[in-house]
């Protein structure tokens, strides 16, 4: 989710769990709050966009897959404040439900990768807190996986 910086009220957030033959789809963050982590794949959700619509858009610019998108799953709260403890970033994230239709993966949009990744990959990669807890409450992972998770 790029940009947002200091804003004047929160932001709402939308992504979408994509499974795939015993994969999840991920992307490493390549802007801020979350830049070089790997999280669901998502994005701002525009004026006049459903959730579904902001889901699938998103998955497409991100990652080049086109998707289904289904009803919520998951909702959090990115919230980061600077030194001063002023707020740097606010977003309020719904994770949608999604199917796989189509396409191949490929980094885009502000995504630094984007790939498939096992449950046994996970342990290798830099994961924000948000997206272990969702695989967890999903059962993707055990909800006791011990990765290298250290972003909100």
């Amino acid at each position: 989710m790029a940009g947002g910086e200091y804003p004047d009220h929160p932001r709402v957030g939308v992504g979408a769990v994509v499974l795939r033959e015993g994969c999840v789809l991920l992307v490493q963050r390549g802007a801020a709050p979350a830049r070089e982590f790997w999280a669901i794949p998502g994005g701002r959700l525009r004026l006049g966009e459903t959730l579904q619509e902001g889901a699938e858009r998103e998955i497409r610019e991100e990652t080049g897959i086109v998707i289904c998108a289904g009803e919520p799953i998951f909702t959090c709260d990115s919230l980061m404040r600077d030194e001063e403890g002023r707020v740097r970033f606010h977003y309020v994230i719904v994770d949608m439900a999604a199917d796989y239709v189509s396409g191949e993966v490929r980094a885009a949009d502000d995504a630094l990768d984007a790939r498939w990744v096992s449950p046994a990959e996970l342990r290798y990669l830099t994961v924000t807190k948000s997206t272990l807890k969702l695989l967890g409450q999903i059962g993707f992972i055990s909800p006791f996986f011990s990765g290298n998770e250290v972003m909100p």
